[in-house]
């Protein structure tokens, strides 16, 4: 007896809210990190970061978590490696030197 063998895909189509709601997801690491870590640098080192808006961390911080994320997906083929992250992490830390604590000429 020979097996029915029919193509049972579906028809899947990603719908505007779909797609938001994969963006708001793929960025989420970057900018939990992001935040979390600005707010913690300003409860660190409040004199140092005094004349950095913590928003500006923040900003610095999310941009490159998510130029990081976007490169990953790139070099992988998908999302949720943890090399990624790991170098999500370093650039999230570097950017928060470059923006508080690089010396300024």
């Amino acid at each position: 007896m020979k097996a029915d063998v029919t193509n049972s895909t579906k028809d899947i189509r990603v719908g505007p809210l779909d797609l938001l709601w994969h963006l708001l997801n793929f960025f989420a690491p970057a900018a939990g990190v992001a935040l979390t870590s600005a707010i913690f640098a300003k409860m660190c080192w409040r004199r140092e970061l005094k004349n950095v808006a913590w928003r500006r961390l923040a900003a610095w911080s999310m941009s490159s978590c998510a130029i990081v994320l976007v490169s990953g997906l790139v070099v992988f083929g998908h999302d949720g490696k943890m090399a990624t992250y790991g170098v999500m992490v370093s650039a999230c830390a570097l950017s928060m030197w470059w923006v508080g604590f690089r010396p300024r000429a």
